[in-house]
């Protein structure tokens, strides 16, 4: 026969509470949208022009649409325009990227929808189209809506 240890016939449990040493967090942090990080960039504009642009109230000067394009053929395109445009003395371009299409509800592997319209913000950012751009914001719906870019350009120099 054994003999019960002494240790474990005095041991107490504390009390405890299910869940009680889990790390609670009080906000969620959701990573930004295209949509919202252009919403939030500085306005490095005329304040006046960008109230107007926001309203479609003005009207662009030139206009490239990307529809149908892969990134390998999208990239050059969108340089080629950028850099013409502002050597053409264009002030503000339309850059149409489409929403992208509709997810399958059904399909096993999730794609992220409207790849363009995802990088065309990010190539914005990038050189050398970066040094020729004052301003990117989503299109007015009359000029395309979510599915285009309104690009305001630095004046040549």
């Amino acid at each position: 026969m054994r003999k019960a240890d002494p240790v474990a016939r005095n041991a107490t449990i504390s009390p405890f509470e299910l869940g009680a040493k889990a790390y609670h967090t009080e906000t969620h942090v959701f990573p930004q949208t295209t949509s919202d990080r252009l919403h939030n960039a500085p306005v490095r504009m005329d304040n006046k022009a960008f109230q107007k642009l926001k309203r479609g109230k003005l009207k662009p000067d030139a206009r490239i649409d990307l529809h149908g394009m892969t990134l390998a053929q999208a990239h050059p395109a969108l340089i080629r325009f950028i850099i013409g445009s502002q050597a053409k003395g264009h002030r503000l371009v339309l850059v149409i990227t489409g929403k992208g299409a509709m997810q399958d509800p059904y399909d096993p592997s999730p794609r992220p929808r409207g790849v363009l319209k995802q990088q065309v913000p990010l190539w914005m950012t990038m050189a050398p189209l970066a040094g020729a751009i004052l301003q990117v914001t989503e299109a007015h719906l009359r000029h395309g809506g979510s599915g285009a870019y309104y690009v305001y350009l630095r004046k040549d120099r």
